[in-house]
């Protein structure tokens, strides 16, 4: 995040960081910033949001860049900002920091485009968390550059640990058990405070909690509102009508709770028909192990679901790698049933295909679909993709194989 943040401040009069709680805005932003103020310091009866509220010009005076914290508290802020930053006519003026996002009211005028440059936050990738050795990088991979190298044994264990940790900054370092309480705590915090605030809404806990879990058994899937209101229904033998899904899911995004995959919509110049469905995940895969009750234990006993939240796991770290150099991330799936787990789309429209693999039995197959998938397309003159490879867990090595697909270990690879 460190370059993107310093590309912004020398772009936009101000960036804004925006992501799930807890995941280090504000310390990356401290470190960016030369003078601060906090909205929601609690000191003197919260004064800061109180003097926000009553002079939101007023809060903007001080050195530069200067970082104004969970923004959001005081809407006006954002309008404030951005009038300061063209009466300026300044780069790098301001850092605004958001664990959520108001809907738009009237009262906001102006929507902030040139002037204020938006940047995601995710929790920390492997490679951040010192569980990959970087020996790999994500953008050479992606312009056909790798040198073959022997990257270590994985245990399945660590694997496990990875997914049930997380990558919250507070859970680096602590007892498994221990990080697994972050991520309980994290879904009890949204629920009974942040979901309640958003919109001044009273919302039903019990009936949030119970598509938190749904989300959850439906984690790396293109599950649908209806297929969520279905499973709620047959499974946890309760009722969420359709409306109340989509609009719980309204606040969960806006929340940051959620990071779902867009579809590939790039045009591949072909007449392969692409479902524009995306692949739903939370912000980070230790979330939805909270909510299913997952282990370690449980997860290495029960391998559909160690896959999938393993999919989650390494989705996550593709796209804090593939952002790091303006590229993003997107799944691909076809009417004929074929998938990509993972598209990176590079900036000159070149694309990537991934498939995510927890062991290494699986590589033979995943790479006969990415070729098969590839062929497809080139016999309908698309636009094949420019690299294929498969993200694996228990691979030892980075290397390319016969057939021109690429194997990396998730633990090996960075931005």
């Amino acid at each position: 995040m460190d370059k993107q943040v310093e590309r912004y401040l020398d772009t936009f009069g101000a960036v804004c960081i925006e992501g799930p709680k807890w995941c280090g805005k504000t310390w990356i932003s401290s470190y960016h910033a030369n003078s601060e103020f906090l909205i929601a310091d609690s000191a003197n009866n919260f004064q800061n949001r109180r003097l926000a509220e009553v002079s939101p010009s007023l809060v903007l005076e001080g050195e530069t860049p200067r970082l104004i914290d969970e923004w959001q508290e005081v809407e006006a802020l954002w309008d404030a900002v951005r009038y300061t930053v063209d009466q300026r006519g300044l780069r790098g003026q301001f850092i605004l920091t958001g664990s959520s996002t108001p809907k738009r009211k009237e009262k906001r005028v102006h929507s902030g485009v040139g002037r204020i440059g938006k940047l995601r936050m995710r929790t920390m990738s492997l490679y951040e968390s010192g569980d990959s050795s970087g020996k790999i990088s994500l953008e050479d991979l992606c312009e056909g550059k790798m040198t073959p190298a022997l990257t270590g044994e994985v245990a399945l264990r660590d694997l496990a640990n990875y997914i049930v940790r997380g990558g919250f900054p507070g859970a680096m370092d602590i007892p498994i058990e221990n990080a697994q309480l972050i991520s309980e705590s994290y879904i009890e915090t949204i629920l009974t405070d942040d979901a309640q605030r958003i919109d001044g809404i009273k919302y039903d806990i019990d009936k949030m909690r119970l598509l938190l879990r749904s989300l959850a058994r439906n984690e790396s899937t293109t599950a649908t509102k209806k297929k969520l209101e279905n499973d709620i229904k047959d499974i946890d033998d309760e009722s969420l009508d359709y409306d109340t899904v989509g609009k719980y899911l309204d606040v969960f995004e806006r929340l940051f709770l959620l990071d779902n995959q867009k579809p590939f919509s790039s045009n591949i110049r072909s007449s392969v028909r692409v479902k524009q469905a995306e692949k739903r995940h939370f912000c980070d895969p230790a979330l939805a192990c909270a909510l299913l009750n997952v282990t370690p234990d449980r997860l290495i006993n029960d391998l559909e679901t160690f896959g999938f939240l393993f999919e989650s796991l390494c989705e996550r770290d593709l796209k804090i790698y593939a952002e790091a150099f303006a590229a993003q991330v997107f799944h691909y799936q076809d009417y004929a049933n074929r998938e990509i787990d993972a598209v990176v789309e590079l900036k000159d429209g070149r694309w990537c295909a991934f498939e995510i693999k927890l062991g290494a039995n699986q590589i033979d197959k995943a790479a006969a679909n990415l070729i098969d998938i590839r062929d497809k397309i080139a016999a309908e003159n698309g636009k094949v993709p420019s690299v294929m490879a498969v993200i694996c867990g228990m691979s030892n090595a980075a290397y390319m194989r016969p057939d021109g697909v690429y194997v990396v270990p998730i633990t090996a690879l960075k931005n």
